[in-house]
């Protein structure tokens, strides 16, 4: 059993989840100073193009290298269109988290729930995680839809469990296990 996630590029319907590099810089830059994304995201405010260097050179990086997660672009012909993460991994536990937000551009075609499917089924059946999970903002519905489409379960609602730049938050609690794999 390993410690760190192997460095793949997956393949979904229609997109590539693969590493982040320094041409993102400006579509993340973009996307993260989004409305939408900075209301149910605690991400730096404002966010800043050197805020998005320091995530893609720094940030990504050192999560995949002490095996804390591995960050992914979303990408659709070659043009980021969201992130999706592993993250707050624990090795012992086999226990890992989905974390995403898709782009402006990109948003209304299911793409959140379709590379949550990929990066889960992957997660549980070749690193041998045990339990995924996916935690939102009870008020998120984009995002809650998007952990059902991608075949998590509804655990129950963490009170109080997040924070956004408004304040505590809720946080709506789905879960993946490797039963709940389709069989091949």
């Amino acid at each position: 059993m390993g410690s760190q996630f192997e460095d793949e590029v997956l393949e979904g319907d229609g997109f590539r989840l693969s590493p982040l590099d320094s041409g993102d810089i400006e579509d993340v830059t973009h996307a993260c100073r989004d409305e939408t994304t900075q209301w149910w995201l605690p991400l730096p405010k404002p966010y800043t193009a050197d805020a998005a260097r320091a995530f893609i050179e720094d940030i990504a990086p050192e999560m995949h290298t002490s095996g804390a997660g591995l960050v992914r672009r979303i990408e659709i012909a070659g043009r980021l269109c969201g992130v999706i993460d592993l993250k707050k991994t624990d090795w012992l536990a086999r226990q890992t988290e989905i974390g995403y937000w898709v782009a402006p551009w990109a948003r209304g075609h299911g793409l959140a729930g379709k590379a949550s499917r990929v990066l889960a089924d992957w997660a549980l059946s070749d690193q041998n995680m045990a339990r995924v999970v996916i935690h939102c903002a009870t008020g998120n519905k984009a995002s809650q839809k998007a952990a059902l489409s991608a075949g998590f379960i509804h655990e129950g609602v963490a009170r109080s469990g997040g924070f956004v730049h408004s304040g505590r938050v809720d946080l709506a609690v789905f879960s993946k296990i490797s039963s709940d794999l389709d069989p091949a």
